[in-house]
């Protein structure tokens, strides 16, 4: 049985105040092309269908229509919900979707697989929803659930249970942040290393293959265990890692085969570093013009306008960033000091222009401007 492995669509989320739904549509297209092409018989999207919990008209068009693409290839679709959709609007018409579309988001449904035949034999798959303990815990008053890692655990004790009842080859789907993900690999926007509630890797145990989702990277925990990530990419930090799927083969006997199919990207994500000018010189605008961009310039001084001047070259500029190389020097005197040891206002305003330009004070231009102005005032103070 071939299986395509998929996650966090995030359908209606923008990108820095830019709709993504036009990219995500295309990028959806040749997932679903995909399909068609390597006679995919089931499609895995594992949680994150949505952006919100309240999507927009827009959002359910989007699903709908590669839902229905993908029915049209001939696969079975197996989709759970993840932390940003709601359950209940992910699910409300799970009843009246046409055969060999499946929505799972019932955690009292854990148990009870979505059995796919090949010519080897059934395949059954375990759809486990994103589990928030707080909520779930009422349905399994018996079981401690104060973590997702037990929550987890107990979510996978259930699969075990109802594999033993079901013989036959199995996958899981679930939600979750597991334990060995790399620091790099893309994290959701809301989670943080540290404090992180994670779900050991052996917590997994039983099924052939296990298809996760909640990371926006791709990931390889194991050889059955694995992230498929986002298909596209939703920040910068993202913007170096590969956007794609995972094509699973399961022979009679379990795991056969993985193979990363990937996906394109509409636009490019870069991020530029240097003066501003560097930036704006004509061999970065010939690579980058059409590419979304982050500007990270280290001119001493904050620019004039720097969006504006930005954008007026790369139409897509999304943000721009001020880092300053060069910094105060260890030992350096603070600001509220050097403005007590400050005798004149020439320099109290010099200490000024350094605490704010990263240490650089006035040009000699400046200094010409400061006197100007000083002298003004004085002149003007003598004639009251």
């Amino acid at each position: 049985m071939r299986i395509l492995h998929t996650s966090d669509w995030h359908i209606g989320r923008t990108f820095h105040g830019s709709s993504t739904v036009d990219a995500l549509a295309e990028v959806l297209d040749a997932l679903v092309a995909q399909v068609r092409e390597k006679a995919v018989d089931v499609v895995i999207v594992a949680g994150d269908v949505f952006d919100s919990a309240t999507p927009s008209g827009a959002a359910y068009t989007l699903l709908s229509d590669t839902l229905l693409a993908l029915h049209e290839t001939g696969a079975r679709v197996i989709v759970t919900s993840g932390n940003h959709d709601s359950a209940a609007r992910l699910g409300f018409q799970a009843r009246l979707l046409r055969d060999g579309i499946h929505v799972l988001t019932d955690p009292l449904a854990i148990g009870t697989p979505v059995t796919v035949t090949d010519a080897d034999g059934p395949v059954h798959f375990y759809g486990i929803p994103y589990l928030e303990p707080a909520i779930v815990r009422q349905h399994f008053p018996e079981v401690p659930l104060r973590t997702q890692a037990q929550t987890m655990a107990h979510a996978m004790q259930l699969v075990r249970e109802a594999m033993a009842a079901n013989p036959g080859r199995s996958v899981a789907i679930a939600h979750c942040f597991a334990a060995g993900v790399e620091a790099t690999a893309g994290l959701e926007r809301e989670v943080r290393q540290g404090g992180l509630d994670m779900v050991p890797l052996d917590v997994f145990d039983g099924p052939d293959y296990v298809a996760l989702g909640h990371i926006h990277g791709r990931q390889r925990l194991s050889e059955r265990v694995r992230y498929a990530g986002a298909p596209l990419h939703y920040s910068f930090g993202e913007q170096d890692k590969p956007r794609g799927s995972w094509l699973i083969d399961l022979g009679p006997e379990g795991l056969t085969n993985v193979e990363w199919l990937a996906l394109p990207v509409p636009r490019r994500l870069v991020t530029l570093t240097g003066t501003l000018d560097e930036i704006l010189s004509a061999d970065n605008v010939e690579q980058h013009s059409a590419h979304w961009v982050c500007a990270i310039y280290t001119d001493a001084v904050p620019q004039i306008e720097p969006m504006r001047r930005l954008r007026e070259r790369y139409p897509y500029c999304a943000m721009v960033q001020h880092q300053p190389a060069v910094g105060e020097e260890p030992g350096s005197r603070t600001y509220s000091q050097r403005l007590r040891a400050a005798v004149t206002d020439t320099e109290r305003i010099e200490a000024f222009l350094e605490h704010v330009r990263a240490g650089q004070g006035p040009t000699e231009r400046e200094r010409e401007l400061i006197r100007e102005v000083l002298d003004d005032r004085v002149r003007s103070e003598a004639l009251v």
